[in-house]
């Protein structure tokens, strides 16, 4: 990744086909591996129409239990659980999230520095960015949310695992119009900020949305469509994790509007953004605003594109 000079108002844009190579998900599910460390993955294991071993990614239960197989094994975080509906991260690409922030702050992969702090805007009830980030890089966390539920359940998989303690601490958001305000204390220093912003403006987009992926799934099976009366969102979501007023674009432009408020309090803000046509407003927000380095990162997992917009007024 090319380093640009801190005083150009600047966008590097860093595309690499395949996970980050740090991933540990690099050479794709060890089935066998994931039962031996979570037997309770077994039952969804089961050969695809290609004869490889699988689950189902239609079946939330399957996803999640995957999920947490996952998290035993390579990041030894135990009893992960999230409540039913809520959103179920895909951890491959959410590891890669993490790695390319840990790029950008020149932290390389088993130096543990607790100094360096990460502010995840938006936790969820998964947890799942401070958990990797605490279990990789050893970082300090800070996780902000503002469903009371989504933080009871973060603070049980904390209390599950001890190590996590004195790393990942919990704030509650007060006000659903602010992301930073409430939460980043007065001379508080964050060294990357990561959120995963609602993609959709409804309940109804959302939904919608969760058929295409379901059909898509059932035309890799062979199947000619997903038979379902009410789609269900096998990577699930609740409320505000999915859809919010004026949808992703909206949601970003208050996001980096607010980031110039706090811009000498954290190095780099970043998000993830779901819609490639939100990427040129989003930065050209940003440079109105005087952000002075600009980073679009484009990830792929599989057939799937992702990209994270980060960006610094320091």
């Amino acid at each position: 990744m090319t380093t640009l000079h801190r005083s150009e108002k600047s966008r590097a844009k860093s595309v690499r086909k395949g996970l980050h190579p740090k991933n540990l998900h690099n050479q794709g599910y060890d089935f066998p591996a994931l039962v031996e460390s979570h037997p309770a993955l077994a039952p969804h294991v089961k050969p695809n129409a290609h004869g490889e071993l699988s689950i189902d990614f239609a079946d939330p239960l399957a996803v999640k239990t995957l999920n947490a197989a996952l998290l035993n094994r390579y990041y030894n975080i135990t009893d992960w659980d999230i409540p039913e509906g809520a959103l179920c991260p895909p951890i491959p690409g959410r590891a890669d999230y993490i790695h390319y922030m840990a790029d950008l702050i020149e932290l390389g992969l088993g130096r543990k520095n607790p100094s360096i702090k990460l502010l995840d805007i938006g936790t969820g009830a998964n947890g799942i960015y401070p958990l990797l980030a605490c279990q990789i890089y050893g970082w300090q966390c800070v996780g902000s949310e503002i469903s009371a539920q989504s933080l009871e359940n973060v603070a049980t998989i904390i209390a599950n695992n001890p190590t996590l303690k004195d790393r990942f601490t919990l704030r509650t958001q007060h006000d659903k119009n602010h992301m930073f305000e409430g939460i980043i204390q007065a001379g508080e220093f964050f060294d990357v900020s990561v959120c995963n912003p609602p993609f959709h403006a409804s309940l109804d987009e959302a939904l919608k949305g969760s058929q295409l992926k379901l059909n898509n799934l059932a035309r890799s099976r062979g199947e000619k469509k997903a038979k379902t009366k009410s789609p269900t969102l096998n990577f699930g979501g609740m409320g505000a994790e999915l859809w919010c007023k004026g949808g992703e674009q909206l949601f970003l432009k208050k996001l980096i509007k607010e980031s110039q408020v706090y811009s000498t309090q954290c190095q780099w803000f970043s998000s993830l953004i779901s819609k490639a046509d939100n990427v040129k407003p989003a930065t050209k927000l940003m440079r109105k605003l005087g952000a002075v380095d600009i980073r679009e990162i484009e990830m792929t997992q599989g057939n799937k594109m992702t990209r994270i917009l980060a960006w610094t007024f320091i």
